[in-house]
């Protein structure tokens, strides 16, 4: 296996500041590769004070040096690749020299987008909190063999009759369920200029990353949302609709799990959540909203504001286990600055029972009540520190006392969002 290879993971539900990790990994990559997700990934990086938020590239798109692949695990939304890639300017013009697209990705095509909304419609109190951003119906086709994928573009007169004929079939559906039909020939016009414009990017991503490692090429795999989000092993149904963990890498990228190298897994220092589903650390009181304000709380991809809670050891545990973590990266450190006493949850009770992993039932997970011990906070100002030594001695023992109770060694501390705000130990 090549040395330095990583792969990096979100261990909670999501915004745990992947963009921020991978960007300051992905300047000693030749590859970064995106494996699962689509356009309803939100990764925020900043770099010299300019915030920039990518949904659908990778994260490594900012470093000049790195190739970066769009695995075939992700599902690819033409229009939002090519908004994207104008909204980075220049940088957009010199990655697109340097980024490769599956042509086994599968495309999130208008009508996705259009029965996305349906379906949430009909769930009722169930809905998933989805961003109607076509992933789910995507992916359905995908399982069903019936999805249209980017290798598809190299014939776009083939790939025109296609997606009619796909259109059509949900424009039935929907008009079955008493929802306003799609007009196809206006949905293929708007689709096409960006699929020509993506076109030439597509290739067999597969053959050239094993290329790449027989060439003994450093690689970042990148992965997005988070574990507690993944379709087998997150709070279902309140999930994404893909594997967010070590197995979705695997078969979003093609590359077998000798060659992924250290799994990094990335832990805000307490926890948020976007949507609906359990959240047994929620605060729905003023030390939530202190930290959602504190930490900038609110979607990269939705706007939405996070709900917000103390850290959760429960969940960080079991989604290191679930991955085999090799190291931990704890973000927004800074963000817990100035609390007195800072609680962290180490165990649920429900039913008189203790419980020290996940539960399954959703329904469960709702009604258990966090096990917090009480940690001394620390009232200094940490922005920008970047060496371990100069963090005040709480703050030091927040680190170990994670480091304690889940079995892996914190690597990286963000104290800040910007990408030298980093301290590597």
């Amino acid at each position: 296996m090549p040395d330095g290879n990583k792969m990096v993971l979100g261990l909670q539900w999501g915004d745990e500041g992947k963009g921020k990790v991978i960007d300051v990994l992905a300047g000693q990559a030749d590859y970064v590769v995106r494996c699962q997700g689509g356009a309803n990934a939100g990764h925020t990086v900043v770099v010299d004070g300019r915030k920039t938020i990518l949904h659908l590239l990778p994260s490594g798109a900012l470093h000049p040096g790195a190739t970066c692949v769009i695995g075939n695990g992700v599902v690819v939304d033409p229009l939002a690749m090519v908004a994207e890639l104008d909204e980075l300017g220049e940088v957009g013009t010199d990655l697109a020299k340097r980024l490769v697209l599956s042509d086994r990705a599968h495309l999130v095509l208008p009508c996705h987008k259009a029965f996305d909304a349906a379906i949430e419609a009909r769930k009722g109190d169930r809905k998933a909190g989805t961003t109607l951003r076509g992933i789910g119906p995507c992916y359905t086709d995908k399982v069903a063999r019936i999805g249209l994928r980017c290798g598809e573009l190299r014939h776009l007169d083939q790939f025109a009759r296609n997606f009619r004929e796909h259109t059509a079939l949900v424009d039935g559906l929907l008009r079955a369920w008493g929802h306003e039909g799609l007009d196809v020939e206006a949905d293929l016009a708007a689709i096409m200029p960006a699929c020509e414009r993506i076109a030439p990017l597509v290739a067999d991503s597969v053959a050239l990353l094993h290329q790449a490692i027989a060439d003994g090429k450093t690689m970042l795999f990148e992965g997005a949302q988070g574990v507690m989000l993944d379709i087998d092993f997150g709070t279902y149904p309140y999930v994404t609709s893909s594997n967010t963990g070590t197995g979705g890498v695997v078969t979003g990228s093609g590359v077998g799990p000798a060659d992924l190298g250290e799994v990094i897994g990335i832990v805000k220092a307490y926890t948020t959540r976007v949507g609906t589903g359990p959240f047994p650390v929620e605060l729905l009181d003023a030390a939530g909203e202190a930290l959602r304000e504190r930490g900038g709380e609110y979607g990269a991809t939705t706007g939405r504001p996070r709900r917000c809670g103390w850290l959760d050891l429960v969940v960080i545990g079991y989604a290191c286990r679930l991955n085999s973590v090799s190291s931990i990266a704890l973000t927004k450190l800074d963000v817990l600055s100035g609390e007195a006493t800072i609680p962290v949850c180490v165990a649920y009770e429900v039913d008189g029972r203790r419980l020290d992993t996940q539960p399954a039932d959703a329904e469960l997970l709702a009604r258990v009540t966090p096990v917090y011990e009480h940690l001394p906070g620390w009232q200094e100002d940490i922005s920008g520190i970047d060496r371990f030594a100069d963090l005040p001695a709480a703050a030091q023992a927040y680190v170990r006392f994670v480091e304690e109770r889940t079995g892996v060694r914190v690597g990286y501390i963000g104290t800040g969002p910007g990408r030298e705000s980093t301290i590597v130990r």
